[in-house]
């Protein structure tokens, strides 16, 4: 490695000729090609990279499996160093991008060099922290973006775009978590089936967009009635499952019959009622996909009595 491409190094600007010579003597080329892996995310760290050509790529592995590419470097850029700093595995996978000239500084060799020429080594170390830490904030950001990015398409991914409501995939994920909680801290947990009543038939007359409104009315009574901590969601069309969290058959029953009365209140220039099937645990079902079926059997009772009420599931000895 020429003294002239050293001192086009950063870290290494600032030193002598002497300096550069010691530090030529400690360092081992290799040329690697592409798509190589020089290490993984957790491997042990003893070696501190710089690039004289090529390009490698710097990335971690995601929950999924996924790798998400955090950085790209080339000639003149150092890696590696902070696993040698803090005495810790490899953070990131490094992997060449094309075909790449590397000059590797051992561990051992670079506190060899603190001990012999502190010097040195303060040079270099004020130079790479300095550098370090602009590259860390920098990845700092990105993360923060990513993650944000991340909970954003979570989010996406379990709410119903038109109301704000909770989707059915949500409640398939968190039905049975809810009801082991439950189960497990001896409380309460009620769950009401809604369906707005003859809603196919008020589409028809009105049209879509009047029936939206009829949908958008009834999330606001919704979030008027139940509480922050439970789970309202929008099971399909006119269709939604409320999952009342610490709430038996009696309190889960009486809100349910204000959400009646609300929706037969509202002032839309339409009729609208609501059949309500309900059932809880543990006076109705020993298990999640019990609650479920209890509550789907109260909803068509509801029905089948007329309309507009709320019928709850009949109590069961276990």
């Amino acid at each position: 490695m020429a003294e002239l491409f050293l001192r086009k190094i950063d870290i290494f600007s600032n030193l002598t000729e002497e300096e550069l010579t010691i530090i030529r003597s400690v360092m081992k080329t290799r040329e690697i090609d592409a798509g190589k892996t020089l290490f993984r995310e957790g491997d042990r760290g003893d070696e501190i990279f710089i690039i004289e050509s090529g390009r490698v790529a710097i990335a971690v592995e995601l929950s999924g499996g996924q790798k998400l590419e955090l950085s790209e470097m080339s000639g003149g850029d150092f890696f590696g160093e902070m696993s040698i700093f803090e005495n810790a595995p490899r953070s990131a996978t490094c992997y060449t991008k094309e075909k790449t000239v590397l000059h590797g500084l051992k561990g051992e060799d670079f506190y060899r060099l603190i001990k012999r020429h502190p010097e040195i080594s303060i040079k270099i170390m004020y130079r790479m922290l300095n550098i370090t830490t602009e590259r860390l904030m920098k990845t700092s950001n990105f993360l923060a973006d990513m993650v944000q990015w991340g909970e954003g398409a979570r989010k996406r991914a379990i709410t119903d775009e038109f109301t704000g409501l909770f989707n059915r995939r949500f409640l398939d994920d968190t039905l049975e978590e809810r009801f082991t909680e439950a189960r497990l801290k001896s409380v309460p947990l009620s769950l009401a089936m809604v369906d707005l009543d003859n809603f196919g038939k008020l589409n028809e007359k009105y049209g879509e967009e009047r029936g939206n409104e009829v949908i958008l009315s009834a999330v606001k009574i919704f979030r008027e009635i139940f509480e922050e901590k439970d789970i309202l969601v929008r099971y399909g069309g006119d269709e939604f499952t409320l999952l009342l969290i610490d709430k038996g058959p009696e309190e889960a029953c009486r809100m349910c019959n204000q959400v009646c009365e609300n929706l037969r209140a509202l002032e839309s220039g339409v009729k609208i009622t609501s059949s309500i099937g309900l059932a809880s645990h543990p006076f109705h079902a020993k298990s999640a996909e019990e609650l479920k079926e209890k509550a789907d059997k109260a909803l068509y009772r509801a029905k089948e009595l007329g309309r507009d009420r709320v019928v709850v599931a009949e109590k069961q000895d276990f």
